[in-house]
């Protein structure tokens, strides 16, 4: 009887060391394509990287539950709809490549609002390399030659500063498979300007978990031990967006040189849907992102791709 209750023992704490770890930081990556959607799919935004890592701050506020420090670097790589080499002189958008650093920080309350806030440093143009990566990595994978970078956006130094916002509507009524959320966010800098808003709404396979704990914005990193954690569930968030700059499409703020550039179409309608999952140390989701048109050009229409989400979450 005692040897059993032993091994009881013994068993429970091995769980609790398992299962129950603190896990203050997260690492990870986010890679976005128009191919995740579809095969034919190939315009507009057509590439993105980010590796990012986020770690606990300090807090001493009793309002916020917790704050998050994180860093990232990444590129995005946009594409007119054809890159064939009669195509060359059809360019329905610029060519453009974005490759940036950024360091940021998210305020997580107690009543499940939101605030995040970031800063980005990098590069528009050739200085981005998007070229090069895209030539690459379609001739490493045996895809089709690409044509038409000799007209992307010329260099400009990128100074971005980006907020969001979100705030649970009415969060002392608890729901434990569906919630609805109000958010906002906006850019300013050198290459994109704009706003947007809408509402986010999770419907949970399993119960969901606070805003402040969820990877719903990411903060799964906890100072608490945390025991055989499972989080699933769908969410949809359509917005309203006013673009009043984008680099990639105008050129720079402060030359005209670029030899193709576009007018912006300042309204469009935006959509995010998708999946988070989420068992202890481990995040994924996939989300299918629709852009609206967003340039005064009757060759362009609104476009859409997906996204895959994957990271891991450290003592």
């Amino acid at each position: 009887m005692r040897n059993k209750k032993a091994f009881l023992a013994l068993l429970f704490f091995a769980t609790a060391l398992s299962f129950g770890q603190e896990r203050t930081s997260e690492i990870g990556f986010i890679s976005d394509n128009d191919l995740y959607t579809s095969s034919k799919n190939d315009m507009y935004y057509t590439n993105g990287l980010e590796l990012f890592y986020r770690f606990l701050s300090k807090n001493s506020n009793e309002k916020i539950n917790k704050k998050i420090t994180e860093f990232r670097i990444g590129q995005y790589l946009y594409n007119p709809r054809y890159i064939n080499k009669d195509a060359v002189s059809i360019n329905n958008r610029p060519f453009a490549g974005y490759l940036f650093a950024e360091a940021g920080r998210g305020f997580f309350y107690q009543n499940e609002s939101v605030l995040k806030t970031d800063f980005q440093l990098g590069y528009l143009g050739p200085n981005s390399y998007g070229e090069e990566v895209q030539k690459g990595f379609h001739n490493l994978i045996g895809y089709k030659k690409v044509y038409g970078w000799e007209n992307q956006i010329h260099n400009a130094f990128a100074v971005q500063g980006h907020v969001l916002f979100s705030k649970k509507i009415f969060p002392k009524k608890h729901h434990d498979f569906v919630d609805v959320h109000f958010q906002s966010e906006g850019n300013i800098g050198t290459i994109f300007t704009g706003v947007s808003t809408g509402f986010l709404t999770r419907i949970g396979f399993k119960k969901l978990l606070s805003v402040y704990d969820s990877n719903l914005h990411d903060a799964s990193v906890s100072a608490a031990p945390q025991f055989n954690v499972r989080e699933f569930y769908f969410y949809a968030a359509p917005s309203l967006n006013y673009q009043l700059y984008d680099a990639t499409i105008q050129g720079s703020l402060f030359s005209n040189t670029s030899p193709i550039t576009y007018h912006l179409k300042p309204f469009r309608f935006n959509l995010e849907a998708g999946f988070k999952y989420r068992h202890n140390n481990l995040n994924l989701s996939y989300t299918f992102i629709y852009r609206g048109k967003e340039q005064k050009n009757d060759a362009m229409t609104g476009y859409f791709y997906g996204s895959i989400r994957a990271s891991y979450l450290l003592k």
